[in-house]
């Protein structure tokens, strides 16, 4: 996984409505860039919600947010529809961002041993650079602990 004072990987990945969209969009301004498991489960949508109700305290700081999950374009879509999420959605069919991000690992569920994204939120400078690596997080507490740390 990447490390606080690594240069954050770039990548292309269409959101919701299908445009492509980099990192490098971004280039002048802190991104919070959060990878989740699956659009619609309990955890991730308590994530999401966080996040809407947290945006205007984003924009207001001049932060981006970026959520990422291998969902589909379409799954995303109905995801933002239900939940009113105002931020960019992109779509990881391939796991290119998720796998260079180094949060494709291997995850233990009732006993059970799979692969799969874990819940991870990294907080990127105005260079690219990663300034915070937040591992494991809590889905409902996330958003506020990353406004607690950008506004120092």
């Amino acid at each position: 996984m990447l490390e606080a004072g690594m240069k954050a990987p770039d990548f292309t990945l269409p959101d919701k409505d299908g445009r492509e969209v980099s990192l490098g969009d971004f280039k002048g301004k802190k991104v919070v860039l959060y990878f989740y498991p699956r659009d619609n489960t309990p955890g991730c949508s308590r994530q999401a919600c966080a996040f809407a109700a947290a945006f205007e305290d984003f924009k207001k700081l001049d932060v981006a947010v970026i959520g990422v999950s291998k969902d589909s374009t379409a799954s995303h879509v109905k995801f933002a529809e239900k939940y009113s999420l105002p931020f960019v959605l992109l779509s990881d069919t391939e796991k290119s961002a998720i796998q260079s991000y180094g949060v494709w690992q291997e995850k233990k569920t009732c006993g059970k041993v799979s692969m799969g994204v874990v819940r991870t939120t990294f907080i990127i400078d105005e260079n690219g650079v990663v300034l915070k690596v937040m591992p494991k997080v809590k889905p409902d507490t996330n958003a506020a602990e990353i406004l607690a740390y950008l506004k120092g």
